[in-house]
């Protein structure tokens, strides 16, 4: 067949660069596997897909090295006092806690309204977010990967606070949109972290909660250093300075699964931070709530992210 009898690109592809149409056509084949996958937890009775879920987290760890390596290497550091078999027991609870994590974000919508808070959450310190959304002024959610920390899309909402949840975009745009889906089933919405500025201002500005995860490393040119777990990472201060510019106040807020697949909700009291001048405020600012976050990983260690290389020295 010469070049000029060859048929036309199919609907959609035309005029796209060959290397984008090959990564539109490896993403679309990630996205049929995806869907195959989340068709069977979502089907699945709930505890028996969560049990799965931690059998996958386990067979993850079988084949994913780099990530266990980098794992291994940010417990024994945080922890030096443990021995290698604690570390290694570490590691597995880790990824047993991932792949349920996995699994519950794939059920995330099928949670039903007030029932089903009142069957799987304690919750604990609610009354600080009364308290803070009163002041008037939105409220930032301080929070990190810890436990099931997706669970605040629907919680939030069902509490009846409007909210909004600052995320990254994923790299498959078709399994992005599917997350966003269930992130907003329950009424929240959606920022992209990297264009987000505006549509944070904004919501304030209309009294919205907005959730924030700090505990992901952010390049040095956007960052300022603190100590997490004894150790330098470079954490962005913009929560910090929005808190301190505006007077809006910061509620820690964190997830925890117990051994039954229940949550327990932990909510403290309103942090507000002065609008002082000078850029050592706003780092020492930061590093009281990157602290938050490290005293809330240490309630349930193997319940963070410790697979993410927050630490690049």
């Amino acid at each position: 067949m010469t070049h000029s009898s060859r048929p036309p690109a199919p609907h959609g592809f035309r005029n796209q660069p060959r290397d984008k149409r090959q990564s539109r056509g490896r993403y679309l084949l990630e996205y049929l596997l995806f869907l195959t996958l989340a068709g069977l937890t979502r089907v699945l009775p709930r505890v028996t897909a969560l049990r799965l879920g931690g059998k996958l987290g386990e067979l993850a760890r079988l084949t994913q090295k780099k990530r266990v390596a980098t794992a291994t290497d940010n417990l024994r550091r945080a922890y030096p006092e443990k021995s290698s078999e604690e570390i290694k027991a570490d590691v597995r609870a880790v990824f047993r806690h991932l792949g349920v994590s996995a699994v519950e974000m794939l059920r995330l919508d099928l949670f039903r309204g007030q029932a089903d808070v009142d069957r799987y959450f304690t919750l604990v310190g609610m009354e600080h977010l009364h308290q803070a959304h009163a002041m008037g002024k939105g409220v930032l959610l301080l929070t990190g990967h810890i436990g099931f920390w997706e669970v605040g899309t629907f919680l939030i909402p069902q509490l009846g606070f409007p909210v909004d949840f600052v995320a990254k975009r994923m790299k498959n745009p078709y399994v992005d949109r599917y997350f966003e889906r269930l992130r907003e089933a329950a009424g929240g919405r959606c920022i992209e972290s990297k264009k987000g500025a505006r549509r944070i201002l904004r919501a304030l500005k209309q009294k919205h909660m907005i959730a924030v995860l700090l505990d992901q490393h952010i390049s040095r040119s956007e960052a300022v250093p603190v100590d997490f777990f004894g150790r330098k990472a470079w954490t962005t201060p913009i929560i910090t300075q929005l808190a301190m510019k505006q007077g809006i106040p910061i509620v820690p807020i964190y997830s925890y699964r117990t051994e039954d697949f229940h949550y327990e909700i932990i909510a403290q009291p309103p942090i507000l931070f002065a609008d002082e001048p000078g850029a050592e405020t706003v780092i020492h600012n930061t590093a009281h709530l990157t602290a938050n976050i490290e005293a809330a990983v240490r309630r349930a260690p193997t319940q963070w992210f410790w697979v993410h290389r927050r630490w690049r020295d």
